[in-house]
């Protein structure tokens, strides 16, 4: 008989970990790890677990740096040698950004799944329970091995570079730009995706001080300048169809850019990549011209937190521009 695999489960708080409060009606972190696990039946048949209430935090309180410190911890983790896999629970709001930081900078062909919920434990179809199941299955199968960090909600494996939180509220919410790698189908794990990994960028720290900007109809400069005044180390701009900023915005690009600041250039459109396309004032030929960093298809908080992570590795700008070609 095959030895069960042991499994370290970090529990980091978000709604997997929720019930309502009386008092207000609405919802807050309240259970522990073991109490969780209490409900999810037949999960110690699964593998061997070790249960690490690491932390208790609602998705929006995930901070870069707090990321960062996760992932310090998964890489002693995976270094052990009687750890197979490692699964997190984490928030919904941010588990993107924090899958996407931790798939940047670990290099361990060890599967590392997150999960979470859109329901509490107060709620009827808690499905909590369900996606726990569903991550350490998914750490355990042999064809998780070599293939990044992985999320498995709703019955859908997803690859951490590609998932995004598309619905506030459904039970599906996860999407991916090009699909879900596989799915969990009456409890096996299919991948109907080949494996790919994301290149990985050795950063010895996180440089976390980096703006976030969404392009609209008319928008001005103000809050572009504001940026580079506070002192921000790099900008992200979510621009408008395939990376375009209205002329208006023109003048606060072009301060960030004399600064010496990584500007980045995504689109605000949930799907496609960016292209140098329009030649008009503002439009993406302009930008790359300008010298704007092309960040191909990736949504604007996934950007950030790859400009954060390059940052930590190095503050040369073409040396970045290329982190980004990858």
């Amino acid at each position: 008989m095959t030895a069960r695999k042991h499994v370290h489960v970090l529990f980091t708080g978000g709604t997997i970990s929720m019930r309502i409060d009386p008092g207000t009606g609405a919802a807050v972190p309240a259970l522990s790890g073991e109490e969780i696990v209490s409900r999810v039946a037949g999960l110690r048949k699964e593998a061997r677990l070790t249960l690490e209430d690491y932390a208790r935090l609602p998705g929006p309180h995930a901070t870069p740096d707090w990321m960062w410190r996760l992932k310090d911890h998964v890489v002693s983790l995976l270094a052990a040698e009687d750890v197979d896999a490692v699964v997190l629970t984490h928030g919904t709001d941010t588990l993107e950004e924090t899958s996407f930081l931790l798939d940047l900078t670990l290099d361990s062909p060890k599967p590392v799944v997150f999960c979470g919920a859109m329901r509490t434990l107060s709620e009827p179809g808690w499905d909590g329970p369900a996606n726990l199941m569903a991550a350490v299955r998914t750490a355990v199968s042999p064809d998780s091995w070599g293939r990044g960090v992985l999320i498995t909600v709703g019955e859908q494996i997803h690859h951490a570079a590609e998932a995004t939180k598309w619905h506030t509220q459904s039970l599906g919410s996860f999407r991916s730009t090009h699909g879900p790698l596989g799915v969990v189908e009456r409890g096996q794990i299919r991948y109907h995706r080949p494996p790919f990994q994301t290149p990985r960028i050795d950063a010895p720290r996180i440089v976390a001080d980096v703006d976030l900007h969404t392009m609209a109809a008319g928008i001005g400069d103000a809050l572009l300048h504001a940026s580079v005044a506070r002192g921000a180390r790099g900008l992200v701009l979510e621009g408008t169809g395939c990376g375009n900023v209205p002329p208006s915005a023109l003048p606060g690009v072009r301060a960030a850019l004399a600064a010496g600041l990584p500007v980045v250039l995504v689109s605000r459109c949930p799907e496609g990549r960016i292209s140098p396309a329009y030649g008009y004032e503002g439009g993406g030929l302009m930008l790359h011209e300008l010298g704007l960093i092309a960040g191909g298809e990736l949504p604007g908080p996934k950007a950030r937190i790859k400009l954060m992570v390059a940052l930590g590795a190095t503050s040369d700008l073409e040396v970045i521009r290329r982190l980004f070609a990858d």
